[in-house]
């Protein structure tokens, strides 16, 4: 008797390393269907749409201006720069990066039933919310370029710098992001826990102020902060003239976000297989 035409059972062992970076690949259609059909749910029957991505970090870039650059008088002690343009140019990155945090944390509880289901790399899952916010990130630019038109400012060499520093706030929004994703599918206190860390960090980062104003003995330690660095990097992009990076703060900016970004990896990797199993 011929047993050819019988189904072969076929047992993998678990994917290899290797392997799961490949599959990132092959499984990008997925990872484009995520993404897409979040920008779709965010903005489906509103009223004014994507412009939302506009109004937002507007709105709070007009409040800014008047608690700290009319009542607290920061706006004097920035005389060279105009501080619209001071403060939205930390609020791109510091909204992209509050954005990522938010939609990250509950992007794996959000697509539960995908987990439990099928398999696939599920680091595509808080990567397609990152690119969301980075959609919002790249739509709130156009205010920015407004602002400029608005008090004819024109930044110099150093924005063609830009792009590094998109790429290092993408960075420490996917690597944050992942360490939340994956502590919130085992710990669900983290739903809580999030909006905090945005409210808390908008406050204790430069985003209505200038890193300038930071006494220098510790300027240092204020740079533990890794999104300071990538402000302060964003405002020496496009502000240029007299504002001076703060190198060494920078540096140890940037070391935290590559010791974040590869952290939240190691450690989505590490409690990836249990995801199906908890969630």
């Amino acid at each position: 008797m011929s047993y050819s035409s019988q189904p072969e059972l076929i047992i993998e062992a678990g994917r290899t390393e290797k392997q799961y970076w490949k599959d990132l690949w092959r499984y990008r259609e997925l990872f484009y269907f995520l993404a897409w059909r979040d920008i779709l749910v965010r903005y489906k029957q509103t009223a004014i749409g994507i412009a939302w991505a506009l109004i937002r970090p507007f709105m709070t870039m007009v409040v800014f201006t008047i608690v700290f650059g009319k009542l607290a008088g920061l706006a004097y002690k920035t005389p060279t720069v105009n501080y619209p343009i001071l403060v939205f140019a930390a609020m791109l990155p510091w909204q992209f990066f509050a954005n990522a945090l938010t939609e990250c944390s509950n992007s794996l509880i959000s697509n539960a039933n995908l987990i439990s289901k099928v398999y696939f790399p599920r680091l595509i899952v808080p990567a397609s919310a990152v690119i969301v916010s980075f959609v919002d990130f790249m739509v709130s630019g156009i205010i920015l370029l407004a602002l400029m038109a608005w008090y004819n400012f024109v930044p110099d060499w150093r924005i063609i710098t830009l792009p590094l520093f998109i790429l290092i706030a993408f960075a420490a929004a996917m690597g944050a992001g992942l360490w939340l994703a994956a502590l919130n599918v085992k710990y669900r206190d983290f739903r809580y826990i999030v909006p905090f860390i945005v409210q808390f960090g908008l406050y204790i980062s430069p985003v209505g102020f200038s890193s300038t104003i930071v006494p220098k003995h510790w300027r240092l330690l204020y740079s533990l902060n890794p999104i300071v660095g990538v402000i302060d990097g964003f405002r020496w992009a496009i502000l240029g003239g007299e504002f001076k990076l703060y190198w060494p703060g920078f540096s140890l900016s940037l070391a935290l976000v590559a010791l974040l970004f590869a952290s939240g990896i190691w450690y989505f990797r590490k409690t990836e297989r249990t995801f199906a199993d908890v969630i």
